[in-house]
């Protein structure tokens, strides 16, 4: 996706497949039904992992990490350092890594077998999710074995602020403490990186919709909403982190009713 004078490069690490009982419930009752992000055979809805590499001036930035290598019957990932490499990027080369939030999917080649992937980079998250994953009084056990070794080099912000040139972080709690938002802005134009903030079409277009996975379901959806009536009919391109190949799309309006197009 081009904005203004910068590049923003899908950078795909697999895919993971999830019942989707297992992962988005409506209100309701009602069942899926979105030819925009369909369900397989199988009642599955496919996630897309992977992360989206941006280059401003001399940084060479990298938001969010994907899972790492998992070959499953429902999760085929670790294509990461591949796809970066055929952008001419080398683990090396990496000046910033900006994680939307700190789940697993999103963290994977932050390390590997304990040792940091990425050994000249920065890594930058929102204050409350380091504490709440691997700081504070109960922290997760996975996510401080995986993170651990980044904390030399790590960078906590607690609002918004711009981290490099063009791009900003917005917190937008709720999926958790630190969910972040990156906006990328240059010559006018601007993207949303949404990470978490959405899971699937539907979520955007109907805010009954919810993810099972968000740690406070009533801020989640009020960042959901609030970010949904800015972006309808505003012409500003976003990518949540799973939607299908991690493409971009707008929301517009359509007889009456917010709708999701791809860009």
């Amino acid at each position: 996706m081009k904005v203004g004078d910068l590049q923003i490069v899908p950078i795909l690490d697999g895919h993971s497949y999830d019942p989707i009982d297992t992962l988005l419930v409506h209100e309701s009752g009602d069942r899926w039904d979105c030819p925009e992000h369909p369900l397989d055979a199988r009642g599955r809805i496919e996630m897309t992992i992977g992360g989206f590499l941006i280059k401003t001036g001399k940084r060479t930035i990298l938001v969010d990490t994907g899972i790492g290598p998992v070959v499953e019957d429902d999760v085929q990932c670790g294509s990461l350092p591949q796809r970066l490499q055929e952008q001419g990027v080398h683990p090396a080369d990496v000046t910033d890594v900006l994680f939307t939030h700190l789940h697993h999917d999103h963290v994977g080649w932050a390390t590997q077998r304990d040792e940091v992937f990425f050994p000249r980079a920065t890594f930058r998250v929102h204050e409350a999710d380091w504490e709440h994953f691997v700081s504070g009084s109960d922290p997760v056990e996975r996510a401080t074995r995986k993170l651990g070794p980044i904390e030399p080099r790590l960078e906590t912000f607690s609002a918004e602020t711009q981290l490099a040139p063009g791009v900003f972080a917005r917190p937008a709690p709720g999926h958790t403490p630190g969910s972040t938002i990156f906006l990328i802005e240059s010559a006018g134009e601007r993207a949303l990186l949404l990470g978490d903030v959405v899971h699937g079409v539907s979520e955007l277009t109907d805010p009954e919709w919810r993810c099972l996975y968000d740690v406070d379901p009533d801020a989640a959806g009020a960042a959901r909403e609030q970010i949904a009536s800015e972006l309808t009919d505003s012409g500003t391109v976003f990518a949540p982190a799973h939607f299908p190949d991690l493409r971009f799309g707008r929301l517009v309006t359509s007889k009456g009713r917010r709708c999701f197009q791809y860009a």
